[in-house]
């Protein structure tokens, strides 16, 4: 089967109201515009002190973002049924960056984190690529083992084998923000693939005193949780950034003090561009500015979900769980890094999607909003299809691999599996 050259239905075959398509390609066009705005307007101070370019850091998120929308256009065209196909393979891929990620000489430290892997002036942050392969892993999972899953312990406690495995290493590195935004998704995705209650309020028992433990054993972490508590007992040590930011929330009010007007950003609020792009939006365009932006993300995660939706009811199962996965990373990822912004949650190093300055984590999201376009368009393909009678090519011809092929049947002819 090739990849890339998957028929499409006709325009005619396939409605074209306002669906869910239509609402997660207006949704994430506008984040990403904002968020190239906002890069522009957080990173001039650091960017002119730093490397007498006012613009480098919105000159490199131009870039970050072409090369998104050129993956999430590839991802796009990749039939589902090959990353469902392909989901070992990837899943162990990506255990062997968040490997190689760990080497001294490999590995980049930036802020007491390995995090990232260096290629001369381009990096790579394995973490970002870790969340979606789990997600494809672990819908691949529920496909197969779905009876086992939603009766015996064993269904679920093999995945999540597989995904501590991964939360360990993201631990070493460490990422305690990029594994929290990992379990999420993967707890919602055995939820909605029926685990029974009282498993899953086992298993949510068991992550939440992990976490706990993760919390305790680190005393960076510890100390986040404590300047989270409280953040003007020690403003000017722990818990300078969350006062700054809470500082930056303050002056926005209701309309903001205007584009471009943030005095956070002058070197006040660390991370401005990246981790905290939020803060300084809301500074610049006060609470009406934050309502809009949590709305689009709560449409973006919706339509999303809807998607999802609608492919477990066309019979679609692994494209389903993928969808509720990816929509799942991307909300949780949104939620927790607002969260950090506004002092609901201890400080994570997680970037708020299509918004913040990143190009590992701009690529991934671009290929997570690719894949859902295609599971949506597979999803309109079966639709037409059925609605065009048999005719037309059934849609597992188009969409599935092909058959193996056995030599040596009854007659010493090939028979097909």
């Amino acid at each position: 089967m090739k990849i890339l050259s998957i028929s499409l239905p006709r325009v005619d075959d396939i409605h074209l109201g306002i669906g869910q398509r239509h609402t997660l390609l207006l949704t994430s066009g506008i984040l990403f515009c904002i968020g190239l705005i906002m890069v522009a307007s957080a990173s001039m101070g650091i960017a002119e002190a730093q490397y007498g370019n006012a613009f480098y850091f919105f000159e490199r998120h131009l870039v970050y973002l072409t090369g998104g929308l050129v993956v999430g256009m590839v991802t796009c065209r990749v039939p589902i049924a090959m990353w469902q196909r392909y989901s070992w393979p990837l899943l162990g891929f990506a255990f062997f960056l968040l490997v190689v990620v760990l080497v001294p000489g490999l590995g980049r430290r930036v802020n007491g984190s390995m995090r990232w892997i260096g290629f001369g002036p381009l990096t790579l942050q394995p973490s970002e690529i870790a969340k979606l392969m789990v997600v494809v892993y672990l819908s691949a999972y529920l496909v197969r083992r779905q009876d086992e899953v939603r009766s015996r312990w064993g269904g679920f406690i093999k995945p999540m084998m597989v995904v501590s495995i991964a939360v360990a290493l993201l631990l070493r590195e460490p990422d305690f923000g990029a594994s929290m935004v990992m379990m999420s998704a993967v707890l919602a995705m055995l939820f909605l693939a029926g685990t029974p209650i009282v498993q899953f309020g086992a298993l949510i028992s068991v992550v939440a005193v992990a976490g706990t433990l993760a919390v305790i054993v680190e005393p960076y972490r510890m100390k986040r949780m404590l300047a989270f508590t409280d953040p003007w007992a020690d403003q000017f040590n722990s818990g300078y950034q969350l006062a700054q930011s809470l500082i930056a929330f303050g002056r926005g009010e209701w309309m903001g003090v205007g584009l471009g007007h943030s005095v956070q950003k002058l070197f006040y609020l660390p991370e401005a561009h990246t981790d905290f792009v939020f803060a300084v939006y809301a500074e610049e365009f006060g609470l009406l500015g934050v309502v809009f932006v949590i709305g689009l993300f709560f449409l973006l995660v919706r339509a999303g979900l809807k998607i999802g939706r609608s492919a477990e009811a066309k019979g679609q199962h692994y494209a389903a769980y993928l969808a509720y996965g990816i929509s799942m990373q991307i909300g949780v990822q949104a939620l927790i890094n607002i969260g950090v912004n506004t002092g609901f949650f201890p400080t994570k190093g997680l970037t708020l999607p299509l918004v913040s300055y990143g190009g590992s984590s701009l690529l991934i999201v671009f290929g997570m909003l690719g894949i859902l376009l295609r599971i949506d368009l597979e999803a309109e393909l079966a639709k037409a299809l059925v609605k065009s009678g048999p005719s037309r090519v059934p849609l597992a011809r188009v969409i599935a691999p092909r058959p193996a092929i056995k030599r040596g049947g009854p007659h010493g002819h090939a028979s097909r599996q």
